[in-house]
């Protein structure tokens, strides 16, 4: 029989922005694609501040709102609306104040070494400290779009973020987080400077070259249908923090590049950066560890971000879903790990990287218009590995007026076999920890990767100050 879990919600509020005139903005194709998919979910744990919690989260409450004047479409809910002439239906962000929702939550007797005990799984604890957790993207018809729970723990605080993936992509996301830790970093400080964050872009993008006004039609009369949910529990997992220092990424590049040299490829040796190196290194242990069969063709796969690749670029301050799924070709297995194999498969990720450009990404959403679909991440590849998230997402970065985070961590969504989610390391500097999901044998047989931990460095409790 499974444990009560430790974790009990205490409160609950819904946060409202400030008024403003309704406003619908609708989703792009980027956006609908995920309606399937879960939220994100994404949490800091920090040191706990100085004063009560019950202060935390009015603190917390009053800057959010804060935060939400810029941010408003985060408050607002979805809205499909029939196109009763044409047929068919569209989907919006309707903007109108509806609100988010800020839990306190209190996990009796589980301290910092019980959610990031050092060189372990992540404790299954961690999930519980995420609200939103059985929903889908779809689910924001009538759900909140955004859910922070704020975690009491013996030591610490834990906010975990649930956040509407239709809505927007990483990156638009920890640009809100980002907003709003300044907002409530300039409240308690009580500085007298004018607080203005970058503003949030939200003028639409579509794929025949300009900025788009209209909503998506889809051919459907209703989505609800056509929402894929779990109908199993899922498989068992088990997840893991590795921690990839400065150093040992370059000494990754290093080596990938020195046999792609010794194998005449002065191109691909040239173009290897530590993001393929590191990625590159996982793809060969993850394949290892599956003991997959040497002629089984295996496929490497991660998100990218489009904004900079388009031209004319997306602002940087783009508001929505601008990422697209990058792949490799298909290598069997057994070149793959073959000497030699950490080069080609740098090389390969290079090459997938590159294809992603302006062209490819007006194409693939050309072909999305064409044969409109709702993605589920939950569909995977069993011989595959997919890379999601970014460590340059400044997550260390949101410090909400008592301190930076100590660590950085995520709930169970969309989490498979083969999945891996990178993050900035703790200590900066170019380093990387990468969260990897495997099915328990294939943790058991990673574990026992000479090459992969002989990359890894011991985690270690983060030091507090003070």
């Amino acid at each position: 029989m499974q444990s009560p879990s430790p974790v009990q919600v205490v409160s609950r509020r819904t946060v409202n922005p400030p008024p403003r005139p309704r406003e619908r903005i609708p989703l792009t194709t980027w956006d609908l694609s995920l309606l399937s998919a879960d939220y994100i979910q994404k949490g800091l744990l920090f040191a706990p501040p100085p004063f009560p919690t019950a202060r935390l989260v009015d603190h917390l409450e009053a800057s959010l709102a804060d935060a939400l004047a810029a941010y408003y479409p985060v408050a607002g809910r979805l809205a499909t609306d029939q196109h009763r002439d044409g047929g068919g239906c569209s989907v919006s962000v309707d903007c109108a104040g509806q609100g988010v929702e800020i839990l306190h939550a209190v996990a009796a007797g589980v301290g910092i070494a019980g959610v990031i005990p050092p060189d372990a799984d992540v404790p299954r604890v961690v999930r519980s400290f995420f609200p939103l957790d059985d929903a889908v993207n779809y689910d924001g018809h009538h759900r909140p779009l955004f859910a922070v729970q704020v975690t009491e723990l013996a030591d610490a605080v834990f906010l975990a973020f649930a956040y509407n993936h239709a809505l927007s992509d990483g990156t638009a996301f920890w640009d809100f987080i980002a907003a709003w830790a300044e907002t409530a970093c300039a409240r308690l400080c009580r500085s007298d400077a004018p607080h203005a964050p970058p503003a949030p872009v939200f003028e639409r993008w579509s794929p025949d070259g300009g900025a788009a006004a209209a909503p998506v039609v889809l051919p459907y009369a209703d989505l609800a249908g056509l929402i894929a949910r779990p109908t199993q529990p899922p498989p068992p997992q088990r997840e893991r923090m590795l921690h990839f220092t400065a150093d040992s990424l370059e000494a990754l590049k290093d080596r990938a590049r020195q046999e792609l040299l010794a194998a005449g490829d002065a191109a691909g040796a040239a173009g290897v950066t530590k993001f393929q190196a590191m990625c590159s290194l996982l793809w060969r242990c993850f394949v290892r560890a599956r003991r997959v069969s040497p002629e089984q063709e295996v496929v490497f796969r991660a998100s990218a971000n489009n904004r900079a690749r388009l031209r004319p670029p997306l602002p940087a301050a783009y508001f929505g879903n601008a990422i697209g799924a990058v792949s490799t070709e298909a290598v069997r297995a057994s070149e793959l790990l073959a000497a030699g194999g950490h080069g080609r498969a740098a090389a390969a990720v290079g090459r997938a990287v590159a294809a992603h450009d302006d062209a490819g990404i007006r194409a693939r959403a050309a072909a999305w218009e064409a044969e409109k679909g709702l993605s589920a991440f939950r569909l995977f590849d069993p011989n595959g590995m997919f890379v999601s998230s970014s460590p340059r997402f400044d997550m260390y970065g949101c410090d909400f007026g008592w301190g930076k985070p100590l660590a950085a961590r995520s709930g169970k969504a969309n989490k498979y076999d083969g999945k891996v989610s990178l993050f900035p390391g703790r200590e900066g500097g170019g380093s990387i920890d990468a969260e990897v999901v495997l099915a328990p044998e294939h943790m058991a047989a990673l574990e026992l990767d000479d090459e992969l931990w002989a990359a890894v460095s011991p985690d270690v409790l983060p030091a507090r100050e003070g």
